[in-house]
């Protein structure tokens, strides 16, 4: 599970909301109990994408909160993705290092046996309300990179629908732009599950 995340969240309401974060903080709280009986299982899973759920129903905690608050979409989207920015920014020269390493890491044998691992992990649903995915490596397919996946169900969609969100699912959608652009990388996406499309797919392209 991702950890310390929380203090992001709390940063970016003491911006917006200077005289109502803890007001919010202890709104998105009580919001995520709910939420958190519906993901119980993605600490747990033998699917890793699972893992991000609790993240991700944190946002949603959130949204709930400021949408009960009076805020519209755009508010709502442009805290959230000060969430993000801040949350996955590269702390120190190390960490942004490491991220510009992964994708040249791709293309070398030590990947495989990995990536191989990893498929037969996300292409397994462990939970009905979880992802399953597939994880592409020809070249053919994934506009010569060498990588590139599909998600071809969504837990955070399914979690956002059963919660009468969904509307606010494309957000999430944007920070795959964002985790990609730090590690040199421009993400091309034809479609999302999120917009009605039948999966999301994932391709890579190095920036220049």
């Amino acid at each position: 599970m991702m950890v310390g995340y929380r203090k992001y969240f709390t940063r970016a309401l003491g911006n917006y909301y200077p005289n109502r974060v803890r007001e919010l903080e202890a709104q998105t709280e009580k919001h995520f109990e709910t939420i958190a009986k519906d993901i119980s299982f993605a600490a747990n899973s033998r699917n890793p994408i699972d893992r991000r759920l609790e993240f991700c129903g944190y946002f949603l905690a959130l949204i709930k909160s400021l949408d009960a608050a009076g805020e519209g979409f755009l508010m709502i989207r442009k805290v959230c993705l000060e969430v993000v920015t801040e949350y996955v920014r590269p702390k120190n020269k190390i960490e942004a290092f490491a991220r510009r390493l992964l994708p040249i890491l791709l293309n070398t044998w030590l990947a495989k046996p990995i990536l191989g691992n990893l498929q037969k992990r996300v292409s397994q649903r462990d939970s009905p309300d979880g992802f399953m995915a597939n994880i592409l490596t020809d070249k053919e397919q994934t506009l010569g990179f060498g990588y590139g996946i599909d998600i071809l169900e969504c837990g955070i969609c399914k979690l956002f629908t059963k919660h009468n969100f969904s509307k606010y699912i494309s957000i999430l959608c944007e920070v795959d732009e964002i985790t990609s652009s730090l590690a040199g990388l421009k993400l091309i996406r034809t479609g999302t599950i999120a917009t009605g499309s039948k999966k999301c797919d994932f391709r890579f392209i190095k920036n220049n």
